[in-house]
C-alpha cells in the first residue's frame, strides 16, 4: 500500500505568497538564483539557494552556506508573512499550463517505503548531490521542497481532487504562465483509504532529495534512542500526480565537438532526411542541427531486449554516441550537454550558431508509461531522460521535523 501522510504545514499568508514561492533549487545555478531574488528580500532562493547571501567566492559546500539557509528558514517562519497549520491536513495541488492541468495531492511519503521500493526510482542519483541535500535538510530541520511523484490512478483520487477544487482555494497565483491552485482537504480519510489501495508510487522529478530524505531519516535515527518510526523526519512531502494527467517533454542533447565532416559520417551510417521541423514526429526519431540545416533519422531498434534499453536516449546512445563520437558516459562526458524541452529547439539553433556547439540533437518525448515500466521492472533510464513540465514551486507548504 501507498502511504500519503497529511502533515502540520508551514505556509505563507496569501498575500505574502507571490512575494515568497520559488522555482526549485535545482532548475537553475547560484548566478541565476541571485539575480531572481535580487531585491526580493522574503524569496524562498534564500532558503534554496543561501550562497546567494554570502561572497560570490563562497563555496557553495561550505559550512557557512548551510548555517545560512537554516537562519533564512527560521527568519521566514518567524516572520509576519507565514503561519503553521494548527491539525494535520492534506492539499490538493492544480496547475494550469498552456491549455492543459494537472492536480496532486500534497502531502508526506514515507523513507520506509522509498527504502523499501513501493516508491519506485528510475534515476541514478550522485553522492556529492546527496551529500548537499542531507546536510541543507539536517541543518535547516526540514524538508523545505517536495518532490514530483506519480502513480496509476485506480482508485478514484483524480475524481476526489476534483471534489476538493469546488471549493475556495488556499492560494491562487499565476507565476510566468502557470496558475497554482493550492486546496486544503478538510478530511484527509476518504484520501488515506484511496492511497491505500494503491501498490507503488513512482518518483517523476526529485531523485536526489528521496535519496536524501531516506539518509536524514538513518541519521536522525541513530540519534535518537527513543525512535519509534513514527517521527516526522521519517516522511518528506510530496506532490503526488495521478500518471493520467502527466506530461513529459523532450529532453535535448547539444555536442560541443564533432569530428570533422561529421555530416558525412552520419550519412553513412543513417539515412538522413533535410527537414524544416526540427522536432521528431514519433518514436525512434531524431532531429540533428548541424552546418545550419536540420536532419531527421530513425534510430535502430536496440541490440538489448531489456524496456530501459528500448527507450530512444538509450538507443542514442547505443547507435550515434558511443560509436561515433566515443561518448560512453552521458551522465559524466563533457562533450555533451542537456537542455530541457521547455527550452525549445530554437534555444538549440543558437547554441550551434553561436559557435558554442557543434551539433544539436532534438529528442521524442519518453512517455510515462516507459517511466512506470522501466521502474517496475527495477531498471534505470539513461540521464536526463525526462523533464517534466509544469515544475512545483517551491515555498508554499514546508515540512518541519
Amino acid at each position: 500500500m501507498a502511504v500519503v501522510k497529511s502533515f502540520k504545514a508551514w505556509r505563507p499568508k496569501p498575500e505574502s505568497a507571490k512575494n515568497i514561492v520559488s522555482v526549485p533549487y535545482d532548475v537553475i545555478n547560484t548566478d541565476e538564483a541571485r539575480e531572481l531574488a535580487q531585491n526580493k528580500p522574503d524569496s524562498f532562493l534564500h532558503v534554496i539557494r543561501p550562497e546567494i547571501d554570502l561572497p560570490e567566492s563562497t563555496d557553495i559546500h561550505a559550512e557557512e552556506v548551510y548555517q545560512k539557509g537554516a537562519e533564512n528558514l527560521t527568519k521566514l517562519l518567524d516572520s509576519e508573512h507565514f503561519v503553521q497549520e494548527e491539525q494535520d491536513a492534506l492539499y490538493v495541488y492544480k496547475l494550469n499550463w498552456r491549455g492543459r492541468s494537472q492536480s496532486g495531492v500534497f502531502g508526506c511519503v514515507s523513507v520506509a517505503e522509498y527504502d523499501n521500493e513501493v516508491i519506485l526510482k528510475h534515476e541514478l542519483t550522485r553522492p556529492d548531490k546527496e551529500d548537499d541535500r542531507t546536510k541543507h535538510i539536517i541543518t535547516q530541520q526540514a524538508h523545505a521542497e517536495p518532490v514530483m511523484i506519480t502513480f496509476d490512478d485506480t482508485a478514484g483520487i483524480s475524481e476526489m481532487m476534483e471534489s476538493v477544487s469546488k471549493n475556495e482555494p488556499l492560494y491562487q497565483i499565476t507565476i510566468e504562465d502557470v496558475e497554482h491552485l493550492i486546496w486544503k482537504v478538510d478530511n484527509s480519510a476518504e484520501f488515506d483509504s484511496a492511497f491505500s489501495k494503491i501498490k507503488n508510487l513512482y518518483i517523476a522529478d526529485g531523485h536526489h532529495r528521496c535519496a536524501s530524505a531516506s539518509r536524514t531519516a538513518t541519521q536522525m535515527k541513530k540519534q535518537n534512542p527513543n525512535h519509534t518510526g513514527e517521527e516526522e523526519y521519517n516522511y518528506f512531502p510530496a506532490v503526488v500526480f495521478p500518471m493520467q494527467q502527466m506530461e513529459i517533454l523532450s529532453y535535448n542533447r547539444i555536442v560541443y565537438s564533432t569530428p570533422d565532416n561529421f555530416l558525412s559520417v552520419l550519412k553513412d551510417k543513417f539515412e538522413l532526411r533535410q527537414t524544416t521541423n526540427p522536432e521528431p514526429n514519433s518514436k525512434g526519431d531524431i532531429c540533428v542541427y548541424l552546418d545550419e540545416s536540420w536532419y531527421s533519422l530513425s534510430l535502430p531498434e536496440s541490440n538489448k531486449s531489456d524496456v530501459a534499453s528500448s527507450l530512444d536516449v538509450a538507443r542514442l546512445q547505443e547507435h550515434l554516441l558511443e560509436p561515433l563520437l566515443g561518448i560512453s558516459d552521458q551522465r559524466t562526458d563533457k562533450n555533451l550537454f542537456f537542455v530541457g524541452g521547455i527550452r525549445g529547439t530554437n534555444e538549440l539553433e543558437k547554441l550551434v550558431n553561436s559557435g558554442k556547439a557543434d551539433m544539436a540533437i532534438s529528442m521524442y518525448p519518453t512517455n510515462i508509461r516507459e517511466l512506470v515500466d522501466v521502474s517496475d521492472a527495477g531498471l534505470l533510464m539513461p540521464p536526463k531522460s525526462t523533464w517534466f513540465e509544469p515544475k512545483l514551486r517551491s515555498g508554499f507548504l514546508i515540512h518541519t521535523f
